[in-house]
């Protein structure tokens, strides 16, 4: 059974570590104004290694506190809580149980920073050798933050050398109308590209005219200047 002092010690604790100048920062940052994709979500401003801290200190804790967190409309307490879960995921047995739980309350993975800690190391991780049809899924959904889930949870396979998804999610995302898809799509394409330079070339051979700028960008971060040239003025 969950216990109100344990949620009321937690986020004393995240309150007290709070820099003022952070919390000042963070909504800008993450864009809460109205129409933002941020829009509503409120900060602390505890530093993310001081969250961590926090959330290393009651990993123990059960799984109605995990709950609360994770339906708090702080971004830190939510952020917490997430880590939790993925420590437990990451060391249990059960690894399904885990991606069920993510899975079942995957609309509080509500924002970019939430979104990138758990997609590869959890969504991805158990998705690896299995169906590409939840990425597909994801791919098709209204919510920004799934659509980017689907993205970054191929990155286990781009480890591999896997990249028939990504590069499948892509060219599908070349005309996703949210600049964060087209940073992630880049970003999964750079990854792409460290592993196998000649398939991201390929890729951006094809797809660079149709491509958002700032995804050829990011895409080609990691090749020579000559070959980035090439791309970023016929794009």
């Amino acid at each position: 059974m969950g216990t109100i002092l344990t949620v009321r010690k937690i986020k004393s604790e995240l309150r007290e570590l709070s820099d003022p100048k952070r919390k000042a920062f963070l909504p800008s940052f993450f864009k809460t104004e109205k129409g933002g994709y941020g829009e509503g979500d409120k900060f602390l401003g505890t530093p993310v290694p001081a969250v961590r801290k926090v959330a290393s200190k009651y990993k123990e804790i059960d799984m109605k506190d995990i709950e609360t967190l994770l339906y708090s409309p702080w971004h830190e307490e939510r952020f917490l809580s997430w880590v939790i879960i993925l420590n437990k995921y990451e060391k249990s047995e059960n690894k399904e149980y885990w991606y069920n739980f993510a899975l079942k309350h995957i609309s509080q993975l509500n924002n970019w920073d939430l979104v990138d800690i758990i997609s590869p190391r959890l969504m991805g991780d158990y998705l690896y050798n299995k169906s590409e049809k939840q990425f597909i899924l994801w791919s098709d959904h209204k919510s920004l933050w799934v659509r980017r889930i689907a993205i970054l949870s191929t990155w286990p396979r781009i480890k591999e050398k896997e990249f028939n998804i990504t590069l499948r999610l892509a060219k599908k995302y070349l005309n996703d109308p949210e600049d964060l898809i087209h940073k992630a799509t880049g970003w999964m394409l750079r990854e792409v590209g460290k592993k196998d330079e000649t398939q991201l070339l390929n890729f951006m051979d094809k797809h660079h005219k149709d491509m958002p700028r700032i995804m050829v960008s990011y895409a080609l971060e990691k090749v020579s200047k000559g070959k980035k040239k090439k791309y970023m003025i016929n794009n």
